[in-house]
């Protein structure tokens, strides 16, 4: 493998040469002068095809004078310019902001876009109208809540039950949002930090393909990037049922002369509040405040600063078992322990500095640091351990988290050939502070204490990925990574015992793309990932199951059969290597086993008129354990059939409606599926009216007021009169109807 990663290395620096012929050009948008990131350049008559990257920037090989670029972006109109033209615009092509059509999307003969186009169109036709649609943003991916707000919500995507994070790597402006050895689960996700209304890109890839992406990246990863600068200075209310509300400000610091400078810098905060529709309160709070500067040093340094103050506090109904609402002992929103809830808080500063070359090449220098706290109160078995006390625990952890990412980036050519190169290392280092698992009563009275120690963990890596691009028809991607992790746990409750272990995993990845016309594309991914297990089991086992593998492969296409269609389709497959997981409820390593899972995911973007836009998204996945014997061998709440879809409306004078659905079949609860977690089918509405100084909206979620339980779990539990735990579903119900008006000013 190492060998394999030199060969790489060399590739990238053996044919950095110019040649003749050669077009570099920039891509940005007319309105902001900001760079436009996955833009398609084509040539003609010829078809040579490229997108720009990050900082709008292209470059094309052996280009005639005479020929013509035709640039193309999503929300922008289409810009046709003869190459002799492009002197007197000094190389730089502004694109005029436009309705969204579906018209405008390409299908890229890039390597790794295949996502990009819907991933686009998704976020500029539906937008994200609450926080619980942040995730919600990727095909297949559904979410759910089941801790009165303010946790993290369980994660599900390609027959995962990923819990909170450990098979799906999040992050936003280049900071990881995973928690690693984290108090309640490993690859603890807690989005809540960021503010839906600043999201100016989505990015998402599914599966192990990815030279870039280390750490929890199974299934794929999300990558949310905050505005550079703000359209408009705003000021949003909300108000809804169960007494909620919720307000947000944005405000540039920076003037239009400023910005015209490239220099652009402002400042955001949310507040919301609201009881919640359980039968215990969940008096929910949450406050944000986020502040970031982008702008440019000189020509060839762009630097982004941002900084975020977070804080939530909420209680929570926690499980309920069947048993206790069919008794009529509560009611359906009701509490066993009325006594469960947390806070959280986290303090971010991230800055990136990107610096542009001689060669054309450019260099990313990011570094980032958190400061987290967490705590947590549950109760999952109510009197089972403790019948005098009951079983609620509590679980928290004080967390510095310090990381680096560099990148550098060129593209170059070796006759006619493209190769764009990559390469990268990633620095990130965890320390928590009394890091703990207690049982307690009512919060207050600590009953026994179960963990306390100190964690250090380090993950330093490396990667390069190649792409080549032969012509406007066939590319290859290959990559390679390396990580090394390095453990250590201070056990507080045993003397301050402390344990190291260390590990370290080699990832190669590789994939096809072929395009045998400009609407199609065909690929195959292939590659190895993984996901790092908790430093509490690893120092314990002397590192021997730290970086457990998982091996993938995706094969599928993106068809444009007609201009108002994008369909894309995949078949895939996954298997996971042995792994043990540290259950932080209890304290306990479970061994899971190897895993085998394979399915199919469908998507499909329709505009059959200016104003409507139709998405749907079909995902199949059939998953098992290898080592079990069968029907002892399902996987307990991994999804098997999913689906969401809808409609939007958007015209001219400013209407914008939504009618979506959600749709989760049966699972297994159990691993011989005696017990079936029930599926449920949920349809959520918006309309607006947009004017150039403000903008009405309601929202409704549940439109037609189903009873769904929006987690389950099958677990054994006692109740107080009971004298024998007892083994079902234990749920938390989903939203009931819920209306939410809002109001935005524009200033």
């Amino acid at each position: 493998m190492r060998s394999l990663l030199l060969i790489l290395l060399l590739c990238c620096t053996a044919v950095l040469f110019a040649q003749s012929g050669r077009l570099e050009g920039l891509v940005k948008d007319k309105t902001t002068s900001l760079p436009l990131e996955g833009a398609t350049i084509t040539l003609v008559p010829g078809g040579q095809q490229t997108v720009s990257d990050e900082r709008g920037r292209f470059s094309l090989n052996n280009v005639p004078a005479t020929s013509e670029l035709v640039v193309t972006a999503i929300g922008h109109a289409r810009f046709r310019v003869r190459v002799g033209d492009l002197a007197s615009l000094q190389y730089s092509i502004a694109l005029a902001p436009t309705s969204v059509e579906l018209s405008q999307v390409t299908v890229s003969s890039g390597a790794g876009e295949q996502f990009k186009p819907i991933s686009k169109l998704d976020i500029k036709l539906r937008g994200i109208n609450n926080s619980q649609e942040v995730l919600r943003m990727v095909p297949g991916l559904f979410i759910g809540q089941h801790a009165g707000g303010g946790k993290a919500e369980q994660i599900f995507l390609r027959g995962f039950d990923i819990d909170h994070g450990t098979d799906i790597n999040i992050g936003v402006d280049g900071m990881p949002v995973n928690m690693v050895s984290h108090a309640h689960g490993q690859g603890y996700a807690d989005l809540h930090f960021l503010i839906p209304e600043l999201i100016d890109n989505v990015t998402f890839k599914k599966g192990t393909y990815y030279a870039e992406k280390g750490n929890f990246t199974t299934t794929g990863f999300v990558d949310f990037k905050t505005m550079n600068v703000l359209p408009n200075n705003s000021v949003k209310v909300e108000g809804g049922m169960f007494n909620t509300a919720r307000a947000v400000g944005m405000f540039n610091l920076l003037g239009k002369e400023a910005r015209a400078n490239d220099q652009s810098a402002y400042i955001a905060s949310e507040y919301m509040h609201t009881k919640g529709y359980f039968d215990n309160p969940q008096d929910f709070h949450r406050i944000n405040v986020f502040g970031k500067y982008f702008g440019a040093l000189n020509k060839r340094n762009h630097l982004s600063v941002s900084a975020s103050v977070f804080s939530s506090k909420w209680d929570a109904s926690g499980q309920v078992p069947d048993r206790a609402v069919d008794s009529k002992l509560i009611g359906w929103y009701g509490a066993i322990d009325p006594h469960e809830g947390g806070n959280t808080s986290r303090i971010n500063a991230n800055a990136q500095l990107t610096t542009t070359l001689d060669n054309h090449a450019y260099l990313k220098n990011q570094v980032y640091y958190s400061r987290y706290g967490f705590e947590l109160f549950s109760n999952f078995t109510f009197f089972k351990e403790d019948p005098v006390n009951g079983d609620q625990i509590r679980q928290q952890e004080k967390r510095d988290l310090f990381g680096y990412n560099g990148s550098y980036h060129t593209t170059f050519f070796a006759g006619n050939t493209q190769i764009i190169s990559e390469l990268g290392a990633h620095v990130r280092m965890d320390r928590t502070h009394n890091s703990e698992l207690s049982r307690t009563k009512d919060r207050t009275i600590l009953t026994n204490g179960l963990m306390l120690g100190d964690i250090s963990e380090n993950n330093l890596a490396a990667y390069v990925s190649e792409t080549f691009r032969f012509n406007s028809r066939f590319s290859i991607n290959a990559g390679l990574r390396y990580d090394y992790f390095q453990d250590e746990y201070t056990d507080q409750l045993n003397g301050s015992v402390k344990g190291k272990a260390s590990a370290d995993i080699v990832s190669p990845k590789l994939s096809f793309y072929y395009n045998p016309s400009s609407t199609v594309q065909l690929y195959l991914s292939s590659g190895k990932g993984f996901h790092s297990n908790d430093t509490r089991v690893v120092v314990p086992q002397n590192g021997l199951t730290i970086l457990p593998s998982a091996y993938g492969s995706d094969l599928g296409t993106v068809l444009k059969p007609v201009k108002n269609l994008l369909v894309n389709a995949a078949v895939w497959y996954l298997w996971l290597d042995q792994e043990f997981v540290y259950v932080g409820d209890e304290g306990v390593v479970e061994p899971s086993g190897r895993s085998r899972r394979y399915g199919a995911d469908l998507s499909v973007r329709y505009q059959p008129l200016s104003w409507l836009y139709a998405d749907v998204d079909f995902n199949y996945a059939h998953g098992r354990a290898v080592d079990e014997p069968k029907g002892e061998d399902y996987l307990p709440l991994a999804p098997r059939f999913t689906s969401i879809g809808g409609l939007t409306v958007k015209t001219k004078p400013g209407i914008n409606a939504s009618l979506r659905y959600r749709y989760m079949g049966n699972r297994p609860a159990n691993e011989d599926n005696s017990v079936v977690a029930n599926g449920y089918f949920i349809t959520d509405a918006f309309v607006g009216y947009n004017r150039e100084r403000y903008e009405i909206g309601l929202a409704i979620q549940n439109l037609f007021d189903v009873k769904w339980k929006e987690t389950q779990f099958d677990t054994e539990s006692r109740l107080y009169n009971e004298a024998a735990p007892i083994s079902e579903i234990h749920f938390t119900p989903g939203t009931p109807f819920f209306a939410k008006l809002s109001f935005t000013y524009l200033f």
